[in-house]
């Protein structure tokens, strides 16, 4: 099911509004503008169609639905016309809009005993997109009800318990773990006295689902929601309302790419959104399926007058516009003079912004002004239309910027090139190297007091690199030999408490020992700055 066109006359703050001409293709539709442009009042509007149509009788009070009262005629306030389905009314229309607001927040539940959930598409809850939407302990007893049709269904006799449980739970398992790296679904309790959803992260096991942050919920919520209903929506317009809410920009674009994939084929997404994640995944989702993404831009008109407007395609123009209502000007209140992109993940749990958290540390206070952002491989940084630096620099437009590679096995003549495209190399293969050099060993065991185990110490970190070489590794590449080092200069230093990894010891523990009367520091300074 997919929306072709939509009027909207004397609707809210819609004097006569038209958007046309929607392409069949289309499976995402992102409505960018800002606060109070109308892009909520769009998904009431859908729903008040939904409501006549799916026979499900509607709010009365007019002064919420109609701009004036020089026409109350309900049936001219919305129509929609559809690729595929014709409009009609009654129960045939049921299921074909599924809704969820902005206003996602149940808190905690804990089931003692269980109800009978019926079928969603059978009722319309929400009446206007401001309402709070509460699912999840419902979604929890229908998750429950599935289970327990399921034990009765014969082809599941050949199951053990542990496949059947993990059916149960598994695909909202995989979806969480495609957003969160380090958070699983790891039961649903008891659901006859503690009935719940229980989760694992990091050395946290089986903690309730009160216990989740905002972000997390949030998350978890619409996952949840989604999967659950997808049996009741086969081909339906899905619309939500500001999906990115409590998240930061790198959730919200995994989030986006997670509903568009649980979204069936033959349905649409409307989606109300400014948030850059949204948009940056969005984008990313054009380019990799031509003619599946649509953006309606709600910035700059003026709904007293007769409008209509086509979905954009996206170019520098209409991107540019995107950002300006997604970032605003709060840019400039935190900008940094000079951002230098560098080596490094921007994801995961043990070397997310590693090398930007060693530079930052080091130059924090000699260059308080100066940003280190872990960007990805030496191949992201070449890339002069990496999305994530375009977005970075639009987002910073009165800061410069930079961009610092290692050295690894590049040649003279790519260092050359490199400069010349104005990305600084590291002299040495990479930051490990310069946090395990010898100086920083040396002060190292002075600052425990231990000024005769020095010796011991360099010796052992060139054993294990030549057995790092022998390998098959680099003789250079000290990060090979990194955890093997790690080891050996606790052991012989008797270090506790000085990071529970390789990562960790270098970031907490010899990192701060590479100050500003170190030679290392001036070599870093001077690769880096000059």
């Amino acid at each position: 099911m997919k929306i072709k066109k939509i009027n909207l006359r004397n609707f809210k703050r819609f004097s006569d509004f038209t958007i046309d001409n929607i392409p069949a293709s289309i499976k995402l539709v992102l409505v960018v503008g800002p606060n109070g442009s109308g892009k909520t009042s769009l998904f009431d509007a859908f729903n008040l169609w939904y409501k006549q149509h799916g026979s499900f009788g509607y709010h009365q009070d007019k002064q919420f639905y109609l701009k004036s009262d020089e026409n109350d005629d309900w049936n001219k306030l919305v129509s929609i016309e559809f690729h595929d389905n014709e409009s009609g009314y009654g129960e045939n229309q049921r299921g074909k809009f599924y809704f969820r607001t902005a206003y996602r927040n149940q808190s905690d539940f804990t089931i003692g005993s269980l109800q009978k959930q019926g079928d969603p598409t059978t009722t319309n809850k929400i009446n206007f997109l401001i309402q709070n939407d509460e699912t999840v302990s419902e979604n929890y007893q229908r998750l429950i009800s599935y289970t327990l049709s399921g034990v009765y269904d014969n082809e599941n006799d050949s199951k053990t318990i542990k496949q059947f449980r993990g059916e149960l739970i598994g695909k909202i398992k995989n979806s969480l773990h495609n957003v969160f790296e380090d958070l699983s679904l790891s039961s649903i309790g008891d659901p006859l006295s503690n009935g719940s959803f229980y989760f694992e992260k990091g050395s946290s096991k089986d903690f309730h689902y009160k216990n989740l942050s905002g972000g997390e919920k949030s998350v978890f919520d619409i996952i949840l929601d989604l999967i659950i209903k997808a049996a009741y929506y086969p081909e339906a317009i899905f619309c939500i309302d500001e999906p990115e809410a409590h998240m930061h920009t790198h959730l919200q674009s995994l989030l986006l790419e997670e509903i568009f994939n649980l979204i069936p084929d033959n349905s649409q997404l409307w989606l109300n959104t400014h948030s850059i994640g949204m948009l940056k995944k969005a984008k990313e989702i054009d380019e990799d399926e031509p003619g599946s993404v649509a953006f309606i831009n709600f910035d700059d008109l003026d709904f007293d007058e007769h409008v209509k407007i086509e979905p954009s395609p996206i170019d520098k123009t209409l991107w540019s516009k995107f950002l300006k209502l997604a970032l605003d000007d709060f840019s400039t209140l935190i900008a940094p003079a000079k951002v230098i992109f560098c080596e490094g993940a921007q994801i995961g749990k043990k070397y997310k912004n590693f090398d930007a958290t060693v530079y930052s540390r080091i130059f924090e206070r000699s260059n308080p002004d100066v940003s280190f952002i872990s960007i990805g491989s030496c191949t992201d940084l070449e890339n002069i239309d990496n999305p994530s630096i375009l977005i970075v620099q639009r987002l910073l437009p009165n800061s410069t910027f930079q961009r610092l590679v290692d050295r690894d096995d590049k040649s003279t003549q790519e260092i050359k090139e490199l400069n010349a495209s104005g990305i600084k190399v590291l002299a040495k293969r990479h930051i490990e190297s310069y946090l395990l050099d010898d100086e920083i060993i040396s002060k190292l065991c002075n600052s425990v007091g231990k000024d005769d185990s020095i010796n011991a110490c360099i010796l052992a970190k060139k054993e294990k690199i030549l057995e790092s070489a022998e390998r098959g590794n680099p003789s250079d590449d000290i990060k090979s030999a990194s955890g093997e080092i790690y080891n050996e200069l606790k052991r012989i230093l008797g270090l506790t408490q000085c990071g529970n990894t390789k990562d960790a010891f270098l970031r907490d523990t010899l990192t701060p020992l590479v100050t500003e009367e170190t030679q290392v520091y001036k070599d870093l300074h001077r690769e880096i700055f000059e």
